[in-house]
């Protein structure tokens, strides 16, 4: 199948802007729990009043500041219950959003404040301000700056008192579906960011079309703990589709209590990034193989993945059911708690997940609809859902969208939620286009996005059931010597589900055969220190060459080859003494990995592979 378009089954759009799910909630269940926030370690309730009530004040304040209704005003935080409310009470006095990852660095916040002409900044730390402080000069539009961690949220309430309530719901109402709510500056995995121009049409026509197929999970009865970046457009959609819904939010700022946060909070379902659910796999499998329980986990696992295979086609067998009930009690039960205990189903976004981890996870009781989607997508534009789900794939397309498949393999798509351009870059958002002929682009006849095709730079197909399976990022093809084109992503996901890999990165563009550099898991590195008789305190630059660790990567590589034919299979790989990071450079606040950066960082390790030298 080359094309596709799904119908949308969502009449006119109810709300005028984004804003407006806050207000609606507000009048329509006051009382409902919206959100719960942690006060001094404990989860505290906040009604749906409660917060459009935070949300009017801070908006009031803005007001009050200047903030003028398109004027752009930056944040820069952790995922935390603030971002929510300043996001809402921009959106409600017209404002655009800019998200800045907290982890950015001067230059990084100086290109953004310059580049959007940001008027404001919300940041959340004493060195956040610092940062802003220092490249001020640079964004000569800020008139103004305020810190979380000082209250200033709260105080723009004080400072706003004299401004009415008819105000606000003055700006807000004078906010339509075609005005710009935020400019998202990708990560950039190569180049500088480019500024994603997100009307309010997109956000809201986005968290209608998912809610319509995942209304199971997103309702008043369900809760999610959102921990993802919100500078990130899949936090961003989960933070606005929680509030649609009427799901009940929380925020996590640190994914290192993240275990923790969820056996407090315990949601029914989570929303995460592959490398999340990688984690939870990886952390469960090295804690039983560390306490002498390998053997059974591993069984466990063959179970769950054959339990879920069997039932996506009918019933399981009855010695695999009565194998599933036991290794249910014996190792299920132990994953679903590190969840929360609630947890019945999840969405993954941001990169492949994977079949084996899909179909693990679905065996194990936690179901995983997997999606896809870009910045310049509003997050998801395709998802699994109950009742149509294919495991390792992405789903089909959400209700108004249009997909297919050009000559080269690139997915290309047109929806109501594709992005209006680039911000003040014209040249970059011709090329993201192709002309079509239909007039409107399939936008629904928005002058604003009516480019044609958006295209994606992702190479996927379609089957016969309209569902797309992701192959790779045109741009990451390799091609080999012998003119073998490989998608990296296939050996690369494939390689890193083994419980020591913490990143792999795949080679061989024009060169004889594929090779691969692999990293270390740092938190799993200790377990197999014991289990090996080495010292604690080896680093894993001693290690590059160890006889036992290069075989425990060479099963990994070799599970992965299964994969791929044998002129795609890894032939060489080499282990690295340190792992890449966010804060290394490598690895972007969405845990994507900075292919170009990993290259030229490692030039000398890749060439090693082609020249006959040693690993390391």
């Amino acid at each position: 199948m080359q094309e596709l378009h799904v119908a949308s089954t969502i009449g006119t759009l109810i709300q005028n802007n984004t804003a407006d799910f806050v207000f609606d909630n507000a009048a329509n269940r006051p009382q409902h729990i919206a959100l719960r926030r942690r006060v001094k370690g404990a989860w505290v309730d906040v009604t749906s009043a409660q917060f459009a009530a935070e949300v009017t004040a801070t908006a009031k304040g803005l007001i009050a500041a200047g903030i003028a209704p398109g004027d752009r005003v930056a944040v820069m935080s952790k995922t935390r219950y603030e971002w929510t409310v300043a996001d809402f009470a921009l959106f409600t006095v017209g404002a655009v959003v800019v998200p800045i990852y907290e982890t950015s660095s001067a230059e990084q916040v100086e290109w953004i404040l310059s580049d959007s002409g940001a008027r404001g900044a919300f940041v959340e730390t004493e060195a956040h301000a610092a940062i802003v402080e220092s490249v001020r000069d640079r964004a000569p539009d800020l008139i103004a700056v305020w810190q979380f961690d000082k209250g200033e949220l709260e105080q723009l309430g004080t400072t706003g008192a004299e401004v009415g309530d008819e105000e606000v719901t003055k700006r807000r109402t004078a906010v339509t579906l075609d005005d710009l709510a935020s400019i998202i500056y990708t990560s950039g995995t190569t180049g500088r960011p480019k500024g994603c121009q997100l009307i309010h049409r997109s956000f809201v026509t986005e968290v209608t079309e998912l809610l319509d197929g995942l209304s199971e999970f997103f309702n008043e009865d369900t809760s999610t703990l959102l921990f993802l970046p919100i500078a990130h457009v899949f936090g961003r959609a989960i933070e606005v589709g929680a509030l649609a819904a009427g799901c009940t939010l929380g925020h996590s700022s640190d994914i290192k209590n993240l275990l923790d946060d969820l056996a407090a909070f315990r949601p029914t379902f989570v929303l995460a990034v592959p490398r999340v659910f990688e984690k939870v796999y990886n952390g469960a499998k090295q804690k039983a193989h560390g306490s002498g329980k390998g053997k059974i986990f591993d069984a466990a696992e063959s179970v769950a993945i054959r339990y879920s295979q069997a039932t996506e086609h009918g019933t399981a067998p009855l010695l695999l059911r009565l194998q599933h009930a036991v290794f249910d009690k014996l190792v299920y039960g132990k994953l679903r708690a590190a969840l929360g205990g609630q947890c019945i189903a999840a969405v993954s976004g941001g990169a492949p997940l994977g079949a084996r981890l899909g179909h693990f996870f679905r065996g194990v009781g936690i179901t995983i609809y997997e999606g896809y989607g870009l910045t310049e997508t509003t997050a998801g534009i395709a998802v699994n859902r109950p009742g149509a789900l294919k495991v390792g794939t992405v789903g089909r397309p959400i209700g108004g969208a249009t997909v297919k498949v050009a000559e080269d393999g690139e997915l290309l798509f047109k929806s109501p939620v594709v992005f209006s351009g680039y911000w003040q870059n014209e040249d970059a958002t011709r090329d993201a286009f192709s002309e079509d002929s239909d007039g409107d682009g399939g936008n629904g006849g928005r002058p604003a996005t009516a480019r044609g095709w958006f295209h994606t730079g992702d190479i996927g197909e379609i089957d016969a059931d309209g569902f797309i399976t992701i192959t790779g990022r045109k741009k990451e093809l390799i091609v080999t010597a012998g003119g073998k084109n490989v998608a990296p992503a296939v050996l690369e996901d494939r390689v890193r589900a083994h419980w020591l890999v913490g990143q792999v990165l795949v080679v061989g563009d024009q060169q004889p055969f594929i090779g691969a550099l692999v990293t270390i898991d740092p938190e799993s590195l200790p377990v197999w220190l014991e289990q090996n008789g080495r010292a604690a305190d080896t680093p894993v630059a001693d290690l590059v060459d160890d006889p036992a660790l290069l075989a425990e990567i060479q099963s990994a590589v070799d599970e992965a080859n299964k994969a791929v034919s044998k002129a795609e299979s890894i032939r060489k790989f080499t282990i690295l003494g340190t792992d890449w990071t966010e804060a290394g450079g490598q690895i972007t606040p969405s845990l994507k990995l900075k292919r170009g950066v990993v290259m030229k960082e490692n030039a000398e390790q890749i060439d090693a592979l082609y020249s006959g030298s040693k690993r390391g």
